[in-house]
């Protein structure tokens, strides 16, 4: 992986984005070559293939097929890639209409998505298996300890296509094993001599209690000398798994670390930002929202528009708005209630409008008046914030930054509805608010178009 904005991305990640790229500019090419093929034309079809491979690679992105938490099958590539096709034909058409000779181009589109398709699927299969197993991409990690920590490490790693543990060095730690036998490295041999053995290139040191020689750092350093790297165990959470644990964190570590950096140019531009699309999703969705409105006035009246206290910058409350999607009487008795799967309470249409995220529409107003972002934690009622503010240390943390339509806990986990669920969303929240950068944004409003397409997430 390399630091990219302070955001950690897989090599095979930009490996596999610039190969596709490849992929769609030679097709576009060779469709138009084909297309032309016994004809005379002055058409130079480079300025098409720049425009159709830079559209393309935005598109899988935004569908998420440039994630790498998992290996998708083979089926669920495919579907993807249709979807993304069927995303980019049209864009691409209408964009050539601009270009000189865009007729031409717009004729080559037919063959160039057979072609995209026949070689895209065939490129990721080669990509697959150079980032799975012993294949070439593959980052060799010898984890030391065997407690619940190194379990947890290795649980993390195995959706982690292009990482693959080589082994689990035992220690003379107190922790109860929680590793096979068959996976911990015997002999006796030293951690320098598994390193080389092994052929190592990642040392992650999966114990919390370092005290008392339980961790041999004369040894690792020497490691660390050869070039091996060597990581904590805050370090890996981090950045393989895009969150900062609770229970390994500790406060030196907030208070000494990187990040968490807060500067004017950075707020004028995220603030720019919000206020220029904010107000382009407007106009652009104002008639989606108006048979929004009519359509829940006429299913269950009024109000349409439902209003909510939340807790928002520096743990200041504002009023949220929503188009409501639950009955009237949804909180008759006055209690605040998460909502949960399949919850009763949700109307038929609130299903479909909180599903689709169009009930998330009228926070646009929000973001233009400088209560939220548009990328940022989600905002909680304060009665929720003040239970969890009690159980969970740090929650505070993520008052910090502008609330967000979207986030980064958003499109990695799941909707939250207990104390487990906020617990692993602020690890979440916690990266964000120690990582967020311009880059960031932009990456978590790409992964917000897979969510909401898809509907992943949804309550």
């Amino acid at each position: 992986m390399i630091s990219l904005f302070r955001h950690y991305v897989p090599i095979a990640t930009l490996l596999q984005l610039a190969l596709e790229g490849g992929v769609f500019f030679v097709a576009m090419l060779l469709a138009v070559a084909l297309q032309s093929q016994g004809t005379e034309s002055d058409a130079s079809p480079l300025s098409a293939a720049f425009t159709f491979a830079g559209l393309m690679v935005c598109i899988n992105g935004a569908l998420g097929l440039y994630r790498r938490q998992s290996v998708p099958s083979l089926s669920h590539f495919a579907s993807r890639l249709l979807v993304a096709l069927l995303i980019g034909f049209p864009i691409a058409y209408l964009l050539f209409f601009a270009m000189p000779n865009g007729s031409v181009y717009q004729d080559a589109l037919g063959y160039t998505v057979f072609i995209v398709l026949v070689s895209s699927l065939g490129l990721r299969r080669v990509i697959d298996a150079a980032s799975s197993g012993e294949g070439l991409f593959t980052h060799r990690i010898l984890v030391l300890g065997t407690g619940a920590d190194a379990r947890s490490v290795a649980q993390t790693l195995h959706g982690c296509p292009g990482l693959s543990v080589v082994g689990f060095y035992p220690l003379k730690s107190p922790e109860q094993q929680a590793i096979p036998e068959a996976d911990i490295i015997k002999g006796g041999i030293s951690v320098e001599q598994a390193v080389r053995d092994l052929n190592v290139d990642e040392v992650i040191v999966a114990v919390r209690e370092q005290r008392g020689g339980v961790v041999p750092l004369p040894e690792l350093l020497n490691c660390r000398m050869r070039g091996v790297r060597v990581t904590t165990l805050s370090a890996f959470h981090e950045r393989v798994g895009g969150e900062v644990p609770l229970d390994s964190l500790k406060l030196s570590w907030l208070i000494y670390g990187e990040g968490f950096r807060q500067n004017a140019l950075r707020n004028f531009v995220k603030r720019l930002f919000d206020i220029v699309v904010a107000s382009a999703l407007l106009v652009l969705t104002l008639p989606i929202m108006l048979l929004t409105a009519l359509v829940i006035l006429l299913e269950s009246g009024r109000p349409v528009i439902y209003r909510q206290e939340r807790v928002g910058y520096a743990g200041k409350t504002f009023t949220l708005l929503k188009f409501r999607s639950m009955r009237v009487d949804a909180e008759s008795d006055g209690r605040a209630v998460w909502a949960q799967e399949n919850d009763p309470r949700i109307t038929p249409f609130g299903r479909f409008i909180r599903r689709t995220r169009i009930d998330e529409l009228p926070q646009l107003w929000n973001v233009l008046k400088g209560e939220m972002s548009f990328v940022g934690p989600r905002p909680e009622r304060p009665v929720f914030v003040a239970a969890l503010e009690a159980q969970l240390p740090y929650y505070a943390a993520r008052h910090s930054v502008k609330p967000g339509l979207t986030g980064w806990a958003q499109v990695r986990y799941p909707y939250g509805a207990s104390v487990e669920d906020a617990t692993r969303k602020l690890q979440f929240d916690l990266y964000y608010v120690k990582n967020h950068s311009l880059f960031l944004d932009l990456f978590i409003l790409f992964e917000t178009v897979r969510v909401v397409i898809f509907g992943e997430g949804a309550r």
